[in-house]
């Protein structure tokens, strides 16, 4: 007898999967509109069955995984002139005294393997393109996973190069690739709305190259490297990456020979428990980015009497337009209110995430605290770092209704362009209530309670090295 893969909790309207409800401690009806078996024992188990479900806060972890990608995408592009000299052989940080560092903190980065002119310029240009191929969801898997290295690799050659949004896209690069991100928005979700039609129109699937190809080509270059001792001197990195490629296998096997049967059933619970897992620790991460830079803020002197935020306003360094920094600077009551504002922003954020409509607010101001850094201090990589992370946090409802517009108005586009139609179901995109929306595919499972997703047939919503 087999098991089918755990059905996904329905809902009537758009939730926020991450946000969790404070103050309910039982009750006659569950988190998702059905009938509870009321008390403590009853919400552990709707608990428990929500997190291993199904992936919770697929819209926010792919904001997540487009925003990070488009913002190391649009460094590495910013510095390709220049690239050489921030992290290739004619850095001042020249390869010897990174050799020296890496060995020294047991940092990983594939540029130390050797220092030839020809194998920078191969990772650079593998960096940039997984970092495009994550931003468009393309094997969300296997270009998670290059991402992750490419970024390890860049910022560990040379550290002193970056800035306080690098460490925030150093850590969620390593975060990413345990997430199922590519679950909406990505050509993963495209791929599995097309397998999921052919699957109910009695076509076998289509059979997929691509996955086993790369899998056969990363994994000689994973014994490589493990046999020369070149994952640096963590324990952690060689054993994600084992896991990895070794999961792989067998979600290929199990969705070869039982798609839905108890291994898979049990695949996809490890998986969404690693996701849920995953996005709680990304959401802790960014208040404990805020809490720390808010109660530091308030030990300073300067940020105590309201005048910190005059003094890089008048340094050229961080004013690439002096006209406007100086319009900011000559106002004592716009800097004081600035300087008290970001400290109140930064110190309240992680308690209003007990109050949803007060979270939103607050999730707003930061949001335009860091475009106002961008624009004023000419940190626009910092900035994007963190409204990506940001991101994590915003409402489902917004998120569905935002991809919605996106997608009528892209339709639109194709729409005039002679020969050429987009039919709906076929961008990746759940249809979202009350857009036009027409019935679910056959096999969709409904995702986070914002849309239809189906369930793939290749390891689940760009969840391996081989789907």
């Amino acid at each position: 007898m087999t098991i089918p893969p755990p059905a996904t909790p329905r809902s009537p309207e758009p939730r926020e999967p991450a946000e969790p409800r404070l103050g309910r401690t039982g009750g006659t009806g569950g988190p998702d509109g059905t009938g509870g078996t009321g008390g403590s024992g009853g919400g552990l188990a709707r608990a428990l069955q929500r997190v291993t479900a199904s992936p919770l806060g697929p819209y926010q972890s792919a904001v997540v995984r487009i925003g990070f990608a488009a913002t190391y995408l649009f460094f590495l592009l910013r510095e390709l002139p220049n690239r050489h000299e921030l992290y290739g052989p004619d850095s001042p940080w020249h390869w010897d005294l990174a050799r020296q560092l890496t060995a020294g903190n047991e940092a990983f980065s594939v540029l130390m393997w050797t220092d030839s002119t020809v194998w920078f310029e191969t990772v650079y240009a593998l960096t940039l393109l997984s970092a495009a191929a994550l931003l468009l969801g393309w094997r969300t898997r296997t270009m998670s996973v290059l991402f992750m290295i490419g970024v390890l690799s860049v910022q560990n050659r040379s550290i002193f190069m970056g800035d306080g949004g690098d460490n925030v896209v150093h850590l969620m690069a390593i975060y990413l690739v345990l997430t199922r991100c590519g679950q909406v928005w990505s050509l993963d979700a495209r791929r599995a709305v097309r397998a999921a039609r052919r699957s109910a129109e009695g076509l076998p699937p289509a059979r997929d190259v691509v996955g086993p190809v790369l899998w056969a080509v990363l994994g000689p270059v994973l014994v490589a490297a493990t046999w020369m001792d070149g994952l640096g001197g963590t324990w952690w990195l060689p054993t994600l990456l084992w896991v990895l490629w070794l999961s792989a296998a067998a979600w290929w096997a199990v969705n070869r020979h039982r798609p839905h049967g108890e291994p898979r059933a049990l695949l996809d619970v490890l998986a969404n428990l690693a996701h849920n897992a995953t996005l709680a620790v990304i959401m802790a991460e960014v208040c404990l980015i805020y809490a720390t830079a808010g109660w530091y803020k308030i030990q300073g002197s300067r940020w105590q009497d309201g005048t910190a935020l005059y003094y890089p306003l008048n340094l050229d360094y961080f004013t690439p337009w002096p006209a406007l920094s100086d319009l900011l600077g000559s106002s004592g009551l716009m800097v004081m209110v600035l300087t008290y504002g970001t400290v109140i922003v930064q110190v309240a954020f992680p308690f209003t995430l007990f109050n949803r409509r007060v979270k939103n607010v607050l999730l707003v101001a930061m949001i335009c605290e860091h475009m106002g850094i961008a624009l004023l201090l000419g940190l626009p990589f910092f900035s994007m770092a963190m409204i990506a992370a940001d991101a994590v946090f915003l409402p489902t409802a917004f998120l569905v209704w935002l991809g919605a517009r996106v997608t009528n108005g892209r339709r639109r586009l194709l729409s005039r362009l002679p020969g050429r139609s987009d039919a709906p179901g076929e961008a990746g995109v759940p249809a979202s209530p009350g857009a036009g929306a027409g019935p679910a595919e056959p096999g969709a499972a409904r995702v986070g309670g914002g849309g239809e997703e189906p369930r793939r047939q290749d390891g689940g919503g760009g969840h391996t090295l081989v789907g």
